[in-house]
């Protein structure tokens, strides 16, 4: 079985947009569990039958809280 990325690019308040890269898909939702949902259409469009070989993942952006020592980086 092979993975499917999808990045979150955009986590707005009520809408979310995240894309695969390799396979040029772009989704969009307004909460988790429906761009979940939103990605595995996509595969199926995308793949057809052989959208079974694929498992979705999403990935979130890491994001750095604030850092209480200067030398400390993300």
């Amino acid at each position: 079985m092979q993975d499917v990325l999808f990045e979150l690019i955009s986590d707005q308040p009520g809408r979310l947009v995240a894309v695969a890269r390799q396979q040029h898909l772009q989704i969009s939702a307004t909460n988790l569990e429906e761009l979940q949902h939103e990605a595995r259409e996509a595969l199926i469009s995308h793949f057809g039958p052989s959208h079974v070989a694929f498992r979705v993942r999403l990935r979130r952006p890491v994001r750095c809280a604030p850092v209480a020592a200067p030398l400390k980086r993300c």
